[in-house]
């Protein structure tokens, strides 16, 4: 069991590292608005990859068929909104002090991220590889809520320490480096948005 669960973190771990739209968000939330932001930002992705590491590990055949009939629409759905937080994010105007975040804020931080992932149907076969190649092929229910709860753990982890460690950066932010993070980082969501929409199309 506690092997099954370190395999779990370690997999979780793998599917969260990698930086892309959703770490660029992270770290952008965990510079403006400190790191409870960016860490609910990353909770939210990390719920996303339990579910989806949930269909690997109970078989859930009929979910991963849906996922995959629809997966141009998800992936439209998911490059315009890329598209929106990214221009968005390139028009915002610096503030004199870093931004606080109301609840509300803190809620859409983590729902945002959550329904990114989710529309991100490719997460899914990454993780149909990853239990193939790392996983037992015999995992009873016991098991697989176990590897579950290590997926989760393992990609929750990560972004406690990304948005941790980027959030110690905010001192060193002033009106001027913000514009420029804005507008760097406003380029690149897009950017991936853009590859979003043309790879679905």
């Amino acid at each position: 069991m506690i092997s099954l669960f370190l395999r779990g973190v370690v997999l979780g771990v793998a599917i969260a590292a990698p930086v892309g739209p959703i770490g660029l968000l992270c770290i952008r939330r965990s510079l403006t608005y400190g790191a409870t932001a960016g860490l609910l930002s990353g909770l939210g992705a990390a719920t996303a990859d339990g579910l989806y590491g949930a269909v690997a590990a109970f078989g859930l055949a009929f979910v991963s068929s849906f996922l995959t009939d629809q997966a141009r629409w998800l992936g439209i759905i998911g490059g315009l909104f890329l598209c929106y937080l990214g221009i968005t994010t390139f028009l915002s105007k610096p503030a004199d002090k870093p931004a606080e975040i109301s609840k509300t804020g803190l809620a859409g931080a983590y729902l945002s991220t959550f329904g990114l992932t989710l529309t991100n149907p490719a997460t899914i076969l990454s993780f149909v590889l990853l239990f193939a190649g790392f996983a037992p092929t015999d995992l009873d229910y016991g098991q697989a809520v176990i590897m579950v709860g290590g997926v989760f753990l393992g990609s929750a982890l990560w972004w406690l320490m990304l948005s941790s460690g980027v959030s110690r950066l905010r001192h060193w932010l002033t009106p001027g480096r913000l514009i420029w993070i804005n507008r760097v980082f406003g380029v690149l969501i897009t950017a991936f948005g853009v590859v979003a929409l043309s790879w679905r199309s």
